[in-house]
């Protein structure tokens, strides 16, 4: 069996996404995300929980399509020249297998060529969004060959590695978090702009290990 590639993105206050700015106001789950070409535009499409604020919903122009059990599937329309993190994925030939949203954050999981697309997926990103987090990563060979990636904690300051474990320990990488940036960079006794700097770096450090050149 050939091997593959796995990973799940978490991108933090992503540009021309509605869907973020609607799953942030409703504070429910957007699951299902599914688009398509519609004349000038892009007719996209969402299930919700039907108990979701309505009002919202109607404020984004989002209209009712079905109910599906305790869902509701929504339809609106947006620009197709508003490029979103979605279409920069795709646009580097890597579909998506899965995307989601929920209290703003884009969660996107993809199968990508190699390692090294998936490089190329992360830096275009980060142009489009305020963070963008690796969740994880499976990454196998051909049967005996697996491979089984090790990262060197050596690469990061201990001021990097205290705040990755602060932030594991609290929460903030689950779904749905426990924790916000806000709550660790207290517990952190550091400004919110110092705990994501220094959550990037040690981001950034740790996929130079996972996603060699």
């Amino acid at each position: 069996m050939p091997g593959g590639v796995r990973a799940e993105l978490a991108i933090h206050g992503p540009e021309n996404c509605p869907l973020a700015t609607l799953s942030e106001r409703t504070g429910a789950s957007v699951t299902d995300v599914t688009w398509a070409e519609a004349g000038d535009g892009v007719a996209e499409e969402f299930r919700i929980p039907s108990d979701a604020d309505i009002d919202v919903l109607a404020d984004a122009d989002a209209d009712a399509v079905v109910d599906i059990g305790e869902e509701r599937v929504y339809r609106f329309d947006r620009d197709a020249e508003a490029t979103c993190p979605c279409d920069v994925v795709e646009s580097l030939g890597s579909p998506l297998a899965d995307v989601r949203l929920r209290d703003g954050t884009l969660r996107l999981t993809l199968h990508p060529k190699s390692v090294e697309r998936l490089r190329t997926v992360v830096a275009a990103l980060n142009d489009a969004a305020d963070t963008v987090e690796l969740r994880y990563l499976v990454h196998t060979g051909d049967g005996d060959d697996a491979d089984r990636s090790v990262v060197d904690w050596s690469h990061l300051t201990d001021r990097q590695r205290e705040v990755l474990r602060t932030a594991h320990e609290m929460g903030y990488f689950e779904y749905p978090r426990r924790a916000n940036a806000t709550a660790v960079a207290d517990e952190l006794d550091i400004g919110l702009s110092t705990f994501t700097e220094h959550l990037t770096a040690a981001q950034g450090a740790l996929l130079d290990e996972l996603l060699p050149e």
